[in-house]
């Protein structure tokens, strides 16, 4: 199977691009994470979101642990080629390692000085989804 598909994206000089998952039915982003060629190549096989842990720098089969998959149902690529955008559907509702349905719950708000306030609930306890 050839591979251009894959050359036709703008990878950072790490070999990385950004990944935004939203959600299919609601329109919610819930994350935004990065895929390096054999992440997205999984993805695809899969049918689920892989991703790649800059953190751990190892692959990460979204919802590996906590069991929260995303269920990937289109990808898109932006204008520039260096975005990518999946249409999930999240599995359990909770995107976020935080316990919250996606990562984006703190909001800037300009009180005294600006300042970001959690403004989104946690749905459960990280500590019961990862031990």
């Amino acid at each position: 199977m050839t591979q251009d598909w894959l050359t036709q994206i703008q990878w950072t000089a790490d070999g990385l691009v950004p990944a935004i998952a939203q959600d299919a039915h609601s329109g919610q982003v819930l994350m935004l994470a990065w895929m390096n060629a054999t992440a997205l190549q999984q993805t695809l096989a899969k049918k689920e979101a892989v991703y790649w842990s800059r953190s751990r720098q190892k692959l990460w089969h979204k919802g590996e642990q906590s069991g929260y998959v995303q269920k990937v149902l289109d990808i898109r690529l932006d204008c520039d080629n260096d975005v990518l955008l999946l249409q999930v559907e999240q599995v359990g509702s909770i995107a976020c390692h935080t316990g919250r349905n996606h990562c984006f719950f703190k909001q800037l708000q300009e009180l005294e000085t600006p300042q970001w306030v959690t403004v989104d609930p946690v749905i459960k306890d990280p500590t019961q989804i990862y031990g």
